[in-house]
């Protein structure tokens, strides 16, 4: 189903998202940034919210100081992956509301440098005009 730049975009119905093209970013409202973030250990360092000599801590230990910190919503041990928190609006934590643009952009995590090539529906995004 082909949808016109104003119609509504809805994150988790893949048919409401539009095919990505770099320029659509400078005019978007960051919808891509209200979906989970999974984050592996490297990108905690890359991020700042770790040191190196953290990232050596049992991952256990690692997530409950994330989790007391407001960093991390979830810790999946199987997979080593953390979740980022997200705001009751979803907003990930390093959205700034105001301008909607990431305030870590150029230390952001491989989830957020790969979108939209891997994804959920790769090529798309969930486009919606500020």
């Amino acid at each position: 189903m082909a949808r016109g730049r104003n119609s509504p975009v809805d994150v988790n119905d893949l048919s409401t998202w539009t095919k990505h093209k770099q320029q659509l970013c400078s005019e978007c409202r960051a919808n891509c940034c209200t979906m989970p973030v999974e984050v592996k250990v490297a990108d905690l360092v890359r991020m700042g919210a770790i040191t190196a000599f953290e990232a050596e801590e049992p991952l256990k230990s690692l997530a409950k100081k994330l989790k007391k910190e407001g960093v991390v919503e979830h810790f999946n041990f199987k997979n080593q992956i953390f979740t980022l928190v997200r705001f009751a609006n979803n907003d990930c934590l390093y959205l700034d509301p105001i301008s909607r643009r990431c305030v870590i952009y150029e230390k952001r995590p491989d989830t957020c440098r790969n979108h939209p090539l891997i994804g959920p529906r790769p090529g798309y995004c969930p486009y919606e005009k500020k």
